[in-house]
């Protein structure tokens, strides 16, 4: 009697180890997309006001534009990030953290072309140094990029210790639509 309960509280434990590491990789890239999204309404919220100030709906119309392209350059790299993430960790264990490294690396540029990209487009008109103080963007791309990377080394070393489908499946979750950043439209409305 004594064995079973031994074996069922050693079998909890692993069960609640591996899912507090699968969440903690679930809780970066969740914070990371609740951030990309955020700078859309406020980018748009900024142009507004230059366009009302000026009278003229141009700068907002093209600003939407150029900021959609932007936003969906970047929405493209977070999926293609996190699969590239999942291979890296599926594949070859002595290259994984070579090619995670990798893959962090491209991201983390992403999320800084895009945060220059913003800069340059809160700019009033376009001309450098003139910045609207109200501005407040929670976006730090090496920060985003090092939480999601952590967490993603983290479950390397979970997914070793896993047997067979448990490791296929254990990045299946990421693909699902709750974690993928939503459309430009709908963020605009």
């Amino acid at each position: 009697m004594k064995r079973y309960n031994l074996l069922t509280v050693l079998l909890l434990f692993i069960f609640n180890v591996t899912s507090a590491q699968m969440s903690s990789v679930f809780g970066s890239v969740t914070e990371a997309k609740s951030k990309i999204e955020g700078t859309v309404p406020v980018i748009l919220e900024h142009l507004k006001k230059i366009s009302d100030s000026q009278g003229n709906t141009t700068v907002l119309d093209n600003g939407k534009v150029a900021l959609k392209n932007e936003y969906n350059k970047v929405s493209q790299e977070f999926d293609l990030y996190k699969g590239n993430m999942a291979r890296c960790i599926l594949g070859k264990s002595k290259k994984a953290t070579k090619c995670m490294n990798y893959h962090t690396q491209y991201f983390r540029n992403t999320l800084g072309i895009y945060e220059n990209y913003i800069t340059y487009l809160t700019k009033k008109n376009g001309y450098l140094g003139v910045a609207d103080e109200s501005i407040k963007l929670d976006f730090k791309p090496t920060e985003i990029a090092t939480k999601i990377d952590k967490d993603f080394m983290g479950a390397l070393g979970a997914v070793k210790k896993m047997k067979g489908n448990n490791k296929s499946t254990y990045f299946d979750q990421l693909n699902s639509e709750d974690y993928k950043l939503q459309n430009f439209d709908t963020l605009v409305n």
